[in-house]
C-alpha cells in the first residue's frame, strides 16, 4: 500500500462556503483533506448570495451559530485579507411616497418612492462578498496541503459500518472520513448516508448594480417593505467595490428534493428570472436615481437549501462511523459558514464540536416520520419525506 492508502485524507463533497471553511478549519489542525466539486468552488448560492451578516438575529438553537460565526468572519477577514469584510448599519425601508420634509438616512436614496427609513440596528451588523471569502478560504486551505479536485461524488465504499471510499467519475478514492457539504444538493447524499434528508431548494434571482467610478456608496444594508407597486420586498447590499447587490425580488421557486436528486438544477445551470429582473430594478430606481437609473450589471440565480424545520443539517450520520454532514443553513448560509466548518472539523478530529452545540442539527432527526405530508412549523414533531 501507498502512504497515501495507509492514511487516506478526509473527503469533503462540496466546494460551497461550508466545504471551504471545513477544509480551512481542518488543515487548522494539520490535515491535508481533499476537496471535490462537480463544477466549481462557490458555484452555487456561496457565489451568488448578498454576505450580510447579523450577530443578533439568531432565535432559540441559532442564536449560538450567531453569534460564535460573527466573530469568527471578523477573525478570518483579518487571517485571509478579506477586502470586502466590513461592519455596516442595518436601515429598514418602507416604500411609497416621499412625503415632504422627510428625512432619509441614506444619502443615496434620493428618489421619491419612499415613505420612511429608520434604523433596524447600528450594531451588530456586517457584510462580506461571499465569492471572496470562498475562494480565500480554498486558496489558504490548498497552500496549507488541501487538495482540490472537479469531479462528480456518485456514491461510497463501505466496510464495517465505515466509509473506506467515495466514487468520483467512476474511481473509489480512499478516504478516512467523508463529509457532504452540498447546500441543497445534499438530498442526493440520502441513500449514501442511510438517512432521510428531506430538502428543498429555494431557488432565487438577484441583480447588481455597479455604481459609477468615483461615486460614493455608504455602507447601509436595507430591508425594505413589501412593495406592491412591483411585488418586491427588496434587500439592498452594497459593497466596498461600489457593487450594489438586491436580493427579496420576488418569484422564488421551491424546488423539492425529488426534482434536486434527479438533477433538474444543476449548480451551474440556474437562471435568473427576467420578469423579477425587470420588476427589482423599476422598484430600485424609484428609490435610487443615482444607482439605479442604469440597467443592472448582473442578473442571477441561485438556490438555497431549507430543511422543513429551517435548521441546518450538522453532524455525524447516525450509522456509519465516520461519515458527516453540513448542509442546508436556508438564508444564513454565508454567515454560519465559518462556524459551521470549525464545528465541523472539531467533531471529526475530536468526537464532539467545542465551539457550539451541535446537538439540535442532528442529520438524524427525520429519521422517524408520520403520513401526513410535510411540516414546516418549528416546535411540531419532525416530519421528512417518507422513509
Amino acid at each position: 500500500m501507498s502512504a497515501s492508502d495507509q492514511n487516506p485524507p478526509i473527503i469533503i463533497a462540496g466546494a460551497g462556503l461550508h466545504g471551504a471553511a471545513l477544509a480551512y478549519y481542518l488543515t487548522r489542525r494539520g490535515e491535508k483533506p481533499l476537496l471535490i466539486d462537480k463544477h466549481s468552488v462557490a458555484a452555487a448560492a456561496s457565489g451568488k448570495g448578498g454576505g450580510f451578516l447579523a450577530r443578533d438575529w439568531g432565535s432559540g438553537p441559532t442564536v449560538q451559530l450567531h453569534q460564535v460565526s460573527f466573530a469568527l468572519h471578523a477573525e478570518l477577514a483579518e487571517e485571509l485579507g478579506v477586502a470586502s469584510y466590513r461592519r455596516i448599519p442595518v436601515v429598514a425601508v418602507t416604500p411609497g411616497t416621499r412625503r415632504a420634509g422627510t428625512q432619509q438616512l441614506v444619502p443615496w436614496l434620493d428618489g421619491d418612492g419612499i415613505e420612511q427609513t429608520r434604523y433596524m440596528c447600528q450594531d451588530g451588523g456586517a457584510q462580506v462578498a461571499p465569492l471572496e471569502l470562498c475562494t480565500k478560504l480554498v486558496d489558504a486551505a490548498v497552500a496549507a496541503g488541501a487538495t482540490y479536485r472537479k469531479g462528480d461524488v456518485q456514491g461510497l465504499e463501505k466496510e464495517g459500518g465505515r466509509v473506506c471510499a467515495v466514487h468520483v467519475d467512476g474511481e473509489a478514492l480512499p478516504c478516512r472520513a467523508f463529509v457532504c457539504t452540498m447546500g441543497p444538493w445534499a438530498a442526493c447524499a440520502q441513500d449514501w448516508l442511510n438517512i432521510p434528508i428531506p430538502m428543498t431548494g429555494i431557488k432565487s434571482t438577484s441583480i447588481v448594480f455597479q455604481a459609477a467610478e468615483g461615486q460614493p456608496v455608504e455602507p447601509y444594508a436595507l430591508f425594505c417593505g413589501e412593495d406592491e407597486r412591483f411585488g418586491t420586498h427588496l434587500e439592498v447590499y452594497p459593497r466596498s467595490s461600489g457593487e450594489v447587490y438586491l436580493c427579496g425580488i420576488g418569484g422564488s421557486e421551491n424546488v423539492d428534493g425529488e426534482r434536486l436528486r434527479a438533477g433538474e438544477y444543476p449548480p451551474g445551470d440556474i437562471h435568473a428570472d427576467p420578469a423579477r429582473v425587470q420588476a427589482a430594478s423599476a422598484a430600485f430606481a424609484s428609490m435610487s436615481k443615482v444607482l439605479g437609473s442604469k440597467a443592472p450589471a448582473v442578473t442571477q440565480a441561485c438556490m438555497r437549501p431549507c430543511p422543513p424545520d429551517a435548521l441546518p443539517y450538522m453532524g455525524r450520520a447516525p450509522s456509519l462511523e465516520n461519515a458527516y454532514i453540513s448542509a442546508g443553513h436556508n438564508c444564513w448560509g454565508i454567515l454560519w459558514a465559518p462556524v459551521s466548518g470549525k464545528a465541523m472539523a472539531e467533531l471529526i478530529l475530536d468526537g464532539e464540536a467545542s465551539c457550539v452545540d451541535l446537538t439540535p442539527f442532528n442529520p438524524a432527526r427525520f429519521a422517524k416520520t408520520k403520513a401526513g405530508g410535510r411540516g414546516r412549523k418549528r416546535g411540531e414533531e419532525p416530519v421528512g419525506e417518507q422513509w
